[in-house]
């Protein structure tokens, strides 16, 4: 038996004078059996991602609200379970499910916060 995990970005900064950055998830898409490790990649296109680790991690399972799993780069909320682990800093993020289940089948989101030019950004 396998399940699927499907990664996908919460958005785009908004384009203007601080011009605009792009946060990249990969794999696109990833089949896995019960008991497996997942990684999954978030990259900023910029560097600046604020205090290094203003990083969040989400998961939606369908029909569901995204759900807050970690914080601040590698803070678990509480209630998540230890298996979600995250780390990372400046532009290279790693969500790692240890162990995967399959109520772990969801949409994997990451969100990123910046200060460009003295603005406070968030993705979105």
């Amino acid at each position: 038996m396998s399940l699927t995990l499907l990664l996908a970005t919460l958005g785009l900064l908004v384009q203007g004078s601080s011009g605009e950055i792009t946060l990249t998830q990969s794999p696109g898409a990833k089949s896995v059996s019960p008991g497996q490790t997942v990684s999954i990649s978030c990259k900023a296109s910029s560097s600046d991602v604020y205090s290094s680790n203003f990083l969040a991690w989400y998961q939606q399972r369908d029909g569901e609200k995204p759900k807050l799993l970690i914080y601040a780069a590698s803070t678990r909320v509480s209630g998540i379970p230890e298996r979600f682990t995250g780390s990372g800093s400046n532009s290279d993020f790693t969500l790692t499910i240890s162990g995967v289940q399959t109520e772990d089948a969801a949409v994997y989101y990451c969100q990123s916060f910046h200060i460009i030019n003295s603005q406070d950004v968030f993705t979105q």
